[in-house]
C-alpha cells in the first residue's frame, strides 16, 4: 500500500502542489504534513512562481483528512499526538502565511485536515460534485484556536459553529452560501477555469499580489498585532518598482504589460 506523499511541479510560472495519495483519498500522514511545509517554503522562495495551485491526485477527493491507518504509530499517546499536532500546525502556518497567492483546486472530498488546507489557501475553486466535511465532534478531536479563527474569519462565527456542532457532510451549494469557496464550476469545467485564473493572475504585477496578500493578511490580525508599517513599505515598494512603470507604458502603448516582479 502506498504511504503517500506530496509532488511538487513547476510550470513557468505556476507551482502546483498534488497531494498523492489516492489509494486513501489523498489522506494526510505526518511525513506529508512535513512535506507541505516544506514545498510551500521552496515555492515562496522561489521568485519565478507567481502563483500556487493545490490538487489532489486522482478523480475521488482533495484530501479526505488525516489518514486512519497511521493512528496507531503517529497518534497512540500524547506525545505522538502532540508531534503530529506541531506538523499539521506547520502545515497549515506554510499556507497561511505564504506570500504567493494560493489556490485550492477541489474535485470531490474535502474533509477534516483537507478542509483545513482548502481554508489555509487565499482561494477555493471547486467541481459541483466535491463536498465538505470536519468531522471533529465525532472523532473527540478539539480543534484549535488559530485554525478555527482562520475558519471564523472566512464563514463567520455561526456558520463555523454550524461545521462543528454537526460535523455533517455539506454540498457545494451550502459551501457557496456560507461563503466557504469562491467559484463552483462543473468538473469538465474544472481545470479549464482554474487554469484561466492562473493565466489572470500571472498576467498581473507580482509585487502587486504579494502587497495584496500580505496587507491582507495583516488586517486580519489583531490590531495590537498588525504591522501598518510593513503595508506601508509593501505599497511604498510598488510604487518604486519598475512594474510600475512598466504597467503605465503599457497602458499608455494600449499592449500588455510585461511584468518582472521587480
Amino acid at each position: 500500500m502506498s504511504e503517500g506523499n506530496i509532488i511538487a511541479e513547476k510550470h513557468g510560472y505556476l507551482g502546483k502542489l498534488i497531494f498523492n495519495n489516492p489509494e486513501r483519498h489523498n489522506a494526510m500522514s505526518r511525513a506529508m504534513w512535513g512535506q507541505l511545509a516544506d514545498t510551500m517554503e521552496m515555492f515562496d522562495a522561489d521568485a519565478d512562481i507567481r502563483v500556487v495551485v493545490l490538487e489532489g491526485a486522482g478523480d475521488r477527493a482533495f484530501v479526505s483528512g488525516a489518514d486512519i491507518s497511521k493512528f496507531e504509530s503517529e497518534r497512540a499517546d500524547p506525545e505522538r499526538i502532540k508531534e503530529y499536532g506541531v506538523a499539521v500546525n506547520r502545515g497549515y502556518a506554510s499556507l497561511q502565511y505564504a506570500q504567493t497567492p494560493t489556490i485550492a483546486k477541489i474535485k470531490g472530498i474535502c474533509f477534516g485536515g483537507g478542509m483545513g488546507i482548502a481554508v489555509s489557501c487565499d482561494l477555493r475553486i471547486c467541481s459541483d460534485d466535491s463536498s465538505f466535511c470536519i468531522p471533529a465532534a465525532k472523532l473527540g478531536v478539539g480543534y484549535g484556536h488559530e485554525n478555527t479563527k482562520v475558519l471564523i474569519d472566512l464563514v463567520g462565527p455561526s456558520f463555523a459553529k454550524e461545521i462543528f456542532y454537526t460535523a455533517r457532510r455539506f454540498d457545494t451549494e451550502e459551501a457557496k452560501i456560507m461563503g466557504l469557496v469562491n467559484r463552483v464550476v462543473a468538473r469538465a469545467e474544472l481545470d479549464n477555469y482554474v487554469n484561466s485564473y492562473v493565466e489572470a493572475m500571472t498576467n498581473n504585477a507580482p509585487l502587486s499580489l504579494k502587497t495584496t496578500n500580505l496587507i491582507i493578511n495583516e488586517l486580519l490580525k489583531d490590531e495590537d498585532v498588525r504591522d501598518l508599517g510593513l503595508c506601508n513599505q509593501l505599497v511604498e515598494d510598488c510604487s518604486k518598482s519598475e512594474d510600475i512603470t512598466e504597467g503605465r507604458r503599457a497602458f499608455m502603448e494600449k499592449r500588455k504589460p510585461v511584468f518582472k516582479g521587480c
